[in-house]
């Protein structure tokens, strides 16, 4: 959002127009008008019509009477298009009665059908001291230096941003009478392609109006012969738009439909803003054109160009001062919230090493210091293989060697599982079972051997038995070669040799 002020510095009055812009909001202010006759100097009559207005460092646009400008239409040869700002100088230089060294210019370039016809660029031309003297009028007067010099009407074009009749697609006319001169403008899709200041206005009415009307109609003539189109309509703005029968005459002396300017697109603008629109037209453009700085004709241009000074930044310092206590907030709150969270997670984190710990090492703690002695202190002092000492395939070679030669035993079923061994099997009788069973308790690594059911074999006279025990070798931390139960298929002491199953 912000604050712009335009400047209509005219022959017999001095108007400003204030306008705040925010998001798509366009909205006025205030409207002053001050008539000269009532102010010793002309600079009186600007501080009487803006000082009121103007805050420190806020942006301000002025007019240059079109009298003081020099407007230009050159067609640049395609080819040189990439060395415009080379060539254009002395093309000016060429159609200027002075020299360019003495002057300041903005152009821009026209559309043009395809990039095979030759480039037309619109361009304006002040005298530097013309330029110079109106800066130093208006900061005199207001005690702000003007961010924009604009020529004669040309900035006319800005109306488009609140008038949108204005940007159509065809040629635009748009005619700013006043008391002592008149202006017209012609516009395409917004952009201003033709101007011309007319030193006749509404003085001298309604006597004078066939020749302010033939002035009018040798003005676009002049624009058709440049190989303009037909304007398909005529805009009137200005303090002679709202002339009574104003808008008729023209129209049967140009042929071309002339109207009031339609309303303006403003934001809470109260009906008598809205009626005063066309008179401060140009005051109103010259402030939309602040707003919208990419669009119309600027002569503070090299050496000239507006700098913003600390003024600027001293008026905006309670609106900084608050952004940044703003953003300040905002970083202790988020650095204290990260904080918060980060305590939480450590309190989470330490309860469950103290319950860990707990669990394995018996010891509660939430110490990581702590925590890591006792694993240090745990994987020192631990000797077990992580390999198990007795596997099935150990089971299998004692269970064969417990196995007289004299009994015939079939296996059905080996399951081991967790250290727990089920061994279904098959002999002639329950005594050989138990025979067996004996053997197998002589193995220092099996545990609890025990049989723990017998049944007569369906269609046979053999006996089936299931038994059952547990893999835990007394002594731990020994090899398994040692265990008396190692992978090898040695037998411990003690223990009964026999035949595989």
């Amino acid at each position: 959002m912000g604050k712009y002020l335009g400047l209509d510095v005219g022959q017999s009055y001095v108007r400003a127009v204030l306008v705040r812009t925010g998001y798509r909001r366009i909205s006025i202010e205030a409207m002053t008008e001050i008539d000269l006759a009532l102010a010793p100097t002309l600079g009186d009559a600007i501080e009487m019509a803006a000082r009121p207005l103007v805050s420190p460092g806020e942006s301000v646009a002025v007019n240059l009477e079109g009298e003081r400008t020099f407007i230009r239409r050159i067609d640049i040869p395609a080819a040189a298009h990439k060395q415009l700002t080379e060539v254009l100088p002395y093309e000016l230089e060429s159609e200027l009665p002075f020299e360019l060294s003495e002057a300041v210019y903005d152009h821009a370039v026209l559309r043009r059908e395809s990039d095979e016809d030759a480039l037309p660029v619109f361009a304006v031309v002040a005298r530097t001291d013309d330029v110079i003297a109106r800066i130093e009028l208006v900061k005199n007067a207001i005690g702000e230096e003007p961010e924009r010099i604009a020529p004669g009407g040309l900035a006319l074009s800005s109306l488009a941003a609140i008038v949108p009749e204005i940007g159509a697609a065809g040629p635009v006319a748009v005619f700013d009478l006043e008391e002592a001169r008149s202006e017209i403008v012609i516009l395409d899709r917004g952009e201003a392609v033709f101007a011309r200041t007319l030193s006749r206005g509404t003085a001298g009415l309604p006597a004078s109006a066939p020749v302010l009307a033939r002035e009018f109609r040798q003005s676009l003539a002049a624009w058709r012969v440049s190989d303009g189109a037909r304007p398909e309509i005529v805009y009137l703005v200005g303090s002679g738009a709202d002339a009574p029968g104003a808008a008729e005459f023209f129209q049967g002396e140009i042929g071309i439909e002339v109207a009031p300017l339609p309303q303006a697109r403003l934001d809470g603008a109260a009906l008598d803003k809205l009626a005063s629109v066309p008179r401060f037209a140009k005051a109103l453009s010259l402030a939309l054109s602040l707003a919208s700085r990419s669009k119309g004709y600027n002569l503070r241009r090299g050496s000239l160009a507006y700098e913003r000074g600390y003024g600027f930044l001293r008026e905006k310092v309670p609106l900084l001062s608050g952004l940044f206590a703003v953003v300040l907030f905002s970083f202790f709150f988020a650095t204290w919230a990260e904080f918060r969270a980060l305590g939480r997670e450590r309190e989470t984190l330490e309860a469950a090493l103290s319950s860990v710990t707990k669990d394995i090492f018996g010891e509660s703690t939430s110490d990581p210091q702590r925590a890591t002695e006792l694993i240090d202190k745990s994987v020192l002092g631990a000797d077990d293989d992580p390999l198990p000492h007795v596997d099935a395939f150990d089971v299998l070679v004692q269970l064969a060697q417990a196995v007289p030669d004299s009994i015939t035993h079939d296996v059905e079923e080996l399951d081991v599982q967790r250290g727990h061994v089920t061994v279904h099997g098959i002999v002639p009788t329950i005594p050989d079972a138990q025979q067996i069973a004996t053997s197998l308790k002589a193995v220092r690594c099996f545990q609890d051997v025990k049989v723990v059911r017998t049944n007569q074999e369906l269609g046979g006279d053999r006996q089936k038995y299931a038994m059952e025990f547990d893999l835990k070798c007394p002594s731990e931390g020994k090899d398994k070669d040692k265990g008396g139960a190692a992978g090898s298929g040695s037998a411990p002491a003690g223990s009964s040799t026999g035949a595989k199953p």
